[in-house]
């Protein structure tokens, strides 16, 4: 049976883990460890940046998300933003982000402050555009476009 509940910091060493593997497999990008390690534990001590769900499976982590807040002038509500989303490789297609993403909706729909919510995802990632379009998501209204300092 999976459960969905929010994180807290003794799970940090799971996410941390599960962001080495997904930087990996979908970007070919290994992440530095001790910059990781301080941008989790930096959720978890300041609220206001984020809130980690994670899977557990019998007692085993199995997945994790990240929800973060963006205000949204146009709507005077905030837009959570899904992201840093991992599910170990034999839990996939098992329904288990299905789960995630419906817990995030719910979150959205209960709360009156909320607008709705959004992702990104690399456009060669066929697999998870198939997963988001299968959730009813659109995604063909926004283009993302970034620049990060080096």
């Amino acid at each position: 049976m999976f459960r969905i509940r929010l994180a807290n910091e003794e799970d940090s060493r799971a996410i941390i883990d599960f962001q080495m593997k997904m930087a990996m497999e979908s970007e070919g990008f290994e992440l530095d460890t001790e910059t990781l390690t301080n941008g989790v534990i930096a959720v978890f001590r300041d609220p206001q940046k984020g809130k980690y769900f994670v899977v557990d499976h019998d007692g085993k982590i199995i997945a994790s998300m990240l929800l973060t807040p963006e205000w949204s002038d146009w709507r005077n509500r905030w837009i959570l933003w899904i992201q840093s989303v991992y599910v170990l490789p034999e839990y996939r297609k098992k329904g288990v982000f299905r789960m995630m993403y419906g817990h995030a909706k719910k979150l959205i729909e209960d709360d009156k402050d909320c607008a709705g919510l959004r992702l990104y995802v690399d456009v060669d990632n066929k697999n998870a555009l198939a997963v988001y379009r299968a959730l009813g998501m659109d995604g063909d209204h926004y283009r993302v476009f970034e620049w990060m300092k080096e």
